[in-house]
C-alpha cells in the first residue's frame, strides 16, 4: 500500500512542482502519516528480529511525529520557515526509514525481496542526508527531488510486494 501511495504522491508532486507549499506539505504529511502507521503495524506483524521490530517501530513513530509537525506549521504563516522545516522533516523521515528498512532486511536473510529492501533502505538514507545537507533549496527543486524519489520508492515497493506475495503463496503450498 505504501508503494502505491508513494507513486501517487510522487506523480502528483512532479505534475505540479510550482504549486503552493501548502499542497506539498499536506501531501508529505499524509505520506508520513500513512507510512508511519504502516511501519508501526509491521513492527508488530512481521516475522523479523527483535532489533528489526524496534527499528520499524521507532521509524514509524518518528514518521507519525513528523507528520503531525508537518500539519502544525500551517498556522505559522512564514513560507521560508515552512520550506526549511518541510525539508528537514522529509530528510529526517527518509533517514529513519532508510536505517530501519536496511537493518531489518540485513538482519533477516530469509526476507522475501531482501535485496530490494536493502536497496530502498540505503537509497532512502542517502536521500535523507542529501535533503538535510541543503534544506533551503527552492521549493520547486525540493518538490522535483522528492517527487522523483517517491516514484522510485513506490516502484521498488510495488515490485517487492509482488515478490513477498509470491513467496507467501509458495510457503503456503
Amino acid at each position: 500500500m505504501s508503494g502505491i501511495l508513494s507513486l501517487i504522491v510522487g506523480i502528483v508532486v512532479l505534475a505540479w512542482p510550482q504549486k503552493t507549499l501548502l499542497f506539498a506539505a499536506v501531501a508529505f504529511g499524509v505520506y508520513l502519516l500513512i507510512t508511519g502507521v504502516a511501519q508501526v503495524i509491521f513492527a508488530f506483524g512481521l516475522h523479523v528480529s527483535a532489533g528489526g521490530r524496534v527499528l520499524l517501530f521507532i521509524s514509524g513513530a518518528a514518521c507519525l511525529v513528523l507528520a503531525m509537525l508537518a500539519f502544525r506549521h500551517f498556522s505559522w504563516g512564514d513560507d521560508a520557515t515552512a520550506v526549511y522545516l518541510l525539508a528537514i522533516w522529509i530528510g529526517v523521515g527518509f533517514i529513519f526509514r532508510g536505517v530501519a528498512t536496511t537493518i531489518s532486511a540485513i538482519s533477516d536473510p530469509h526476507l522475501p525481496g531482501r535485496g530490494w529492501s536493502i536497496f530502498v533502505g540505503v537509497t532512502s538514507l542517502l536521500a535523507g542526508l542529501i535533503m538535510l545537507g541543503s534544506p533551503l533549496g527552492t521549493i520547486v527543486l525540493l518538490a522535483v527531488v522528492v517527487g522523483v524519489w517517491l516514484v522510485v520508492i513506490g516502484v521498488f515497493e510495488v515490485i517487492s510486494s509482488f515478490g513477498i506475495r509470491k513467496a507467501t503463496q509458495h510457503r503456503g503450498s
